[in-house]
């Protein structure tokens, strides 16, 4: 954090300093992983409900942090450690304090399903003309994204965050901190329904971050989604999407048969082609988002098309690989409705038998098991041949699916199960919670 020395950030979190004789270093990264912490890093000590943070300070001098943050000094701390009552509020207010020092643009990107591909695609995208951070991983969350602020340096000209709810008021604190002067919406859907409870609650949970959005600030949003041509915002607002009412639209998408998506761009008097190196229909709305973040950072379309084409996967997230035998999408890092629906559209357009294997959709609250039935005929009515499921949710799956859904009561029986199912130029999509673990299934699948 440029500027933001051990005592500066102990006035800043109204922390008071424990230890004589420190040297008021410079602070680098937020960590709260002692074991990555590196020379001038801060250590986060969190009580967690297995292992307290705490009892990692030592090790955290150890390997030369500039201080840790704590709310109690343990027996054989080396270095300066900033007491406070409540280490998240102050964390928050230190992220906040120091995103005030920075003047570039921050582009805060948020929805039910595909930040992280979104998130990636602007990365890409403005890579091409700028020097960008984004966030890691999914560090997204109240304690991910103030170690994402941390990381930017005087050298970064932009920062991509994502930004991860689970419940109201949570976006608020996260774009408290995080200030975003370009905010992107890319579905609303039905995620964290335990907390949020309906769509409705979901679209006020995630639009709280126009509340700290500047008057001059942009909003981009997924025009064809229900909930967001409802917003209305003081800011700038640019939809995206296919409908005539989109500001950046999308025409002429074609699947290619190596498994790539091309289209055009289309936006006022403008068109140009892009291509995009993966497969999925979510892939074009990311594009179109990240081309109208590129837009308003004032990249030519040259450059747009060419962040777009640079783009990658990330993970297993509609991640394509063809064996002799089989086609697979491996899309098994996370699943809710929307986004199985949106995987299952993408099928689609893939030759060969389509067969789905499936799990558990989690968080879904008390409607889940009516989520589930509905999927399972939901991808019988739009072409899936065969759905092989598992998970107690999973049953429902494959009951909606009727003669077409086989159900197993655990991964391990799914996968003795699939060679008597799989046959020879199938296009397999496997998709579930992450809690569900279908990875395991993914890499059967690539024995065959």
């Amino acid at each position: 954090m440029k500027d933001i020395t051990v005592s500066k950030a102990a006035r800043l979190c109204s922390g008071r300093i424990m230890g004589e004789n420190y040297e008021d270093q410079e602070i680098g990264r937020v960590m709260i992983d002692s074991r990555a912490v590196e020379p001038g890093d801060m250590f986060v000590a969190y009580r967690g409900e297995k292992v307290d943070g705490h009892d990692y300070i030592p090790a955290a001098f150890a390997r030369g942090a500039a201080c840790c943050l704590a709310e109690r000094v343990p027996e054989g701390a080396q270095g300066p450690v900033i007491l406070v009552e409540d280490v998240q509020k102050a964390l928050e207010a230190l992220a906040g304090a120091y995103r005030e020092t920075l003047n570039i643009p921050v582009i805060g990107i948020t929805g039910s399903v595909g930040k992280t591909t979104a998130k990636e695609m602007v990365w890409w995208v403005l890579s091409q003309k700028l020097n960008v951070l984004k966030t890691e991983g999914n560090l997204n969350n109240q304690i991910g994204v103030p170690m994402t602020l941390s990381r930017i340096r005087p050298e970064h000209q932009a920062a991509v965050v994502e930004m991860g709810i689970s419940g109201f008021g949570e976006m608020r604190q996260l774009a408290q901190m995080a200030r975003p002067t370009i905010a992107l919406f890319t579905v609303i859907g039905h995620a964290h329904l335990e907390f949020l409870h309906d769509l409705e609650g979901v679209f006020r949970a995630k639009t709280e971050m126009l509340e700290l959005m500047p008057d001059d600030g942009t909003v981009i949003v997924n025009g064809d989604d229900p909930w967001l041509k409802k917003i209305n915002c003081r800011q700038r607002l640019i939809r995206c999407g296919l409908g005539e009412d989109c500001q950046l639209r999308a025409e002429n998408i074609s699947a290619l048969a190596d498994g790539t998506t091309q289209f055009d761009i289309v936006y006022g008097g403008g068109r140009f082609s892009v291509h995009i190196p993966a497969h999925g229909r979510h892939l074009v709305y990311a594009a179109l988002e990240a081309a109208a973040v590129g837009m308003s950072l004032g990249l030519s379309r040259e450059e747009i098309a060419a962040g777009i084409a640079a783009y990658q996967v990330m993970g297993r997230r509609g991640a394509l690989w063809t064996g002799e035998k089989l086609t697979l999408v491996d899309d098994s890092y996370n699943a809710n409705p929307d986004s199985m629906r949106c995987a299952i559209d993408s099928l689609r357009d893939m030759p060969g038998r389509h067969v789905c294997v499936l799990g558990d959709m989690l968080e879904m609250g008390p409607e889940a098991g009516q989520m589930h039935y509905d999927l399972g005929k939901y991808a019988v009515e739009n072409g899936v041949e065969l759905l092989l499921c598992c998970g107690e949710l999973g049953r429902e799956i494959a009951r909606g699916a009727g003669d077409r859904g086989h159900w197993f009561e655990s991964r391990e029986q799914l996968a003795q199960a699939l060679p008597g199912f799989i046959v020879r130029g199938d296009t397999v999509l496997v998709k579930a919670s992450r809690g569900m673990h279908l990875e395991e299934i993914a890499e059967e699948l690539k024995k065959f």
